[in-house]
């Protein structure tokens, strides 16, 4: 798109003005917590050095110490000039840091945010100065159950599916300059019916009402200007809705799908009377997703999903892509295996894992990381960090499910505890209140409430087993009359199945023998009866007539879990022709 630019954070809002603080920081632990006391932010002691945004956990933040630290600190110096600050503002964005995060600028305390996995924003304009600037930025983590921790253990050791715990900052850190006025941001809904876009337009806080704003869009496609219109700002929060095509042009609208990922550019203009204060390029993709009955449709078209579970880890970076090669490198094997999408599992992914996912077509089922309680502080902790994430990545045309909750993780009463379920429940009309373009999971895998899919999660390693459970005549497990796994009802009580698209989002973890690994069930001996039980799986999960798709378990080997079609180094395991040719198989 025309707004790419190479490792910018956020592809779909971008500016020219912009400084990546990535790189080497100077770093200490604080494990007994008297940094404030003793005031590291003004005079900052003897320290290690760590490459951001890599946390002291992983390889290339050469540290690499896995046991738990509570407390971190970081430090650097910025050179800030004089035409990057005049009559601007310095905004110092974090994509992502775990868990409580306080800033200093030139010693003077700046704010605080708590979440891991949305990003978040300062204005440093009253702290910054030209030349030589000092940032300080102290984080606060735990292995607390009541915040959001997706697939990093809560134990010191790991097991299992649970990993190594990621601390501190694990997303790119960066400054950019705007001018005082300036666009927050904008939310875009494409509406196929009217050909228009609705546009949420949303600035910074400053009085509107002494002078005369506008915004002014402009939408291409391929180099073409389809459409420039100019329209009166009245308020720093707006709704408006604007033509995509100018009737006098001639333009056939070209839809996102999975075999022509057709974007739009578009570009952002605030005006000040007749000046230009802000610019912003971006892009957008035209679809639609619906369900009628008990099927899946993508632009009208019935989509079966064959989608793989990824959890985004890295074996010398952790949570951290490596860079942004890795995250394309990820989604084209994928590809290669013959699936149409990614469950990207327990993680909100650095965004430009969503950009290059609108660019190739492939589809993002979006998922929250989890608490594991459930009182009061989790509530609140969770939701206010799911409200940020489904605003922030809510114009990614490839994304079309959200999944706040994961195997009744932080709701482990939830099928007989009304509060648990209320909660949930809570969270699907949220979400949708915020989204109502795409469908919403409740609870994924068992124990629905309200959901738009019933999705199921499955580990047999049987073949028949797995298709026996699913075609009785009785339909057992649908209409809720027995456990499957042997442990899990399907819905809540009282909820029922009402007709809904049914997925098999769990299913394989097959793992080649070793001693020193985990995966689900009885591993293979090699890679002949892992293809061999693969194809059976698969294959079988195809036969259920009501099934509209599956998610195989999974990319790639995680630490100790061993279950993906590639290892860890993303070394494949078995050729992905074979695997695409059993996906295509009808």
């Amino acid at each position: 798109m025309k707004c790419y630019i190479k490792d910018y954070p956020r592809p779909q809002f971008v500016r020219k003005e912009w400084e990546n603080l990535n790189g080497k920081w100077n770093f200490i632990f604080d494990d007994n917590d008297e940094g404030e006391i003793k005031k590291y932010f003004l005079d900052f002691p003897k320290f290690k050095k760590i490459c951001v945004p890599f946390t002291y956990e992983t390889k290339l933040s050469g540290i690499e110490d896995e046991s738990v630290h509570y407390i971190v600190w970081y430090n650097r110096k910025i050179n800030v000039t004089k035409n990057q600050i005049q009559d601007k503002k310095a905004i110092l964005n974090f994509e992502g840091s775990d868990y409580k995060t306080k800033v200093w600028i030139n010693g003077k305390y700046i704010g605080e945010n708590i979440g891991a996995y949305s990003r978040f924003s300062f204005d440093i304009e009253k702290y910054i100065v030209e030349g030589e600037n000092d940032i300080t930025i102290k984080v606060e983590d735990s292995l607390s159950k009541d915040q959001p921790r997706g697939k990093q253990r809560y134990k010191k050791e790991s097991w299992k599916c649970w990993y190594i715990q990621t601390t501190g900052i694990w997303k790119t850190v960066w400054i950019e300059y705007v001018s005082k006025k300036y666009l927050k941001g904008v939310k875009i809904t494409p509406k196929t019916n009217k050909v228009q876009l609705e546009i949420e337009i949303n600035l910074s806080e400053q009085d509107i009402e002494k002078q005369k704003y506008y915004i002014g869009t402009e939408i291409s496609f391929n180099n073409q200007i389809l459409n420039s219109t100019r329209k009166i700002i009245n308020s720093n929060y707006q709704k408006m809705e604007i033509d995509i095509v100018q009737e006098e042009i001639e333009h056939d609208i070209q839809k996102w799908s999975i075999k022509n990922p057709n974007l739009y550019d578009i570009n952002y203009k605030l005006y000040c009377e007749d000046k230009v204060i802000d610019n912003v390029n971006s892009y957008f993709g035209i679809r639609e997703m619906a369900i009628k009955g008990n099927k899946i449709y993508l632009n009208g078209e019935e989509l079966y999903l064959k989608l793989i579970l990824d959890q985004g880890y890295w074996k010398e970076s952790h949570l951290t892509p490596p860079n942004e090669e890795s995250l394309i490198k990820d989604i084209e094997s994928v590809l290669s295996f013959g699936y149409n999408g990614i469950r990207k599992h327990q993680k909100v992914e650095d965004e430009r894992f969503l950009y290059w996912c609108d660019v190739k077509g492939v589809l993002v089922w979006s998922e929250m990381a989890n608490c594991y309680n459930f009182d009061d502080n989790s509530l609140q902790n969770f939701t206010n960090e799911w409200i940020r994430v489904v605003k922030q990545n809510y114009n990614h045309p490839s994304i079309i499910t959200w999944v706040p909750i994961n195997e009744s993780w932080g709701i482990p009463d939830v099928s007989i505890c009304k509060k648990e379920q209320n909660f949930a429940t809570t969270l699907y009309y949220l979400t949708r209140a915020i989204d109502d373009t795409r469908p919403v999971i409740s609870n994924d895998g068992w124990e629905h409430t309200i959901s738009d899919i019933i999705t199921i999660h499955d580990y047999k390693q049987d073949e028949e087993l797995l298709y026996q459970e699913y075609t009785d005549k009785e339909m057992k497990v649908l209409n809720n009359l027995e456990e499957y796994n042997g442990k899990h009802r399907l819905f809540a009580n009282g909820y029922k199945y009402e007709g809904q698209p049914v997925i098999m989002s769990e299913y394989g973890g097959i793992a080649i023998n070793s001693e020193e690994g985990w995966g689900y069930g009885k591993q293979v001996k090699n890679e002949k009866e892992l293809i061999e039980r693969f194809t059976k799986l698969t294959n079988a999960i195809k036969k259920i007539p009501y099934v509209s798709g599956y998610c195989y378990t999974q990319l790639t080997d995680v630490q100790q879990e061993i279950n993906g079609l590639m290892d860890a180094e993303r070394n494949y395991k078995i050729d992905s022709n074979i695997i695409r040719n059993i996906n295509n198989e009808k």
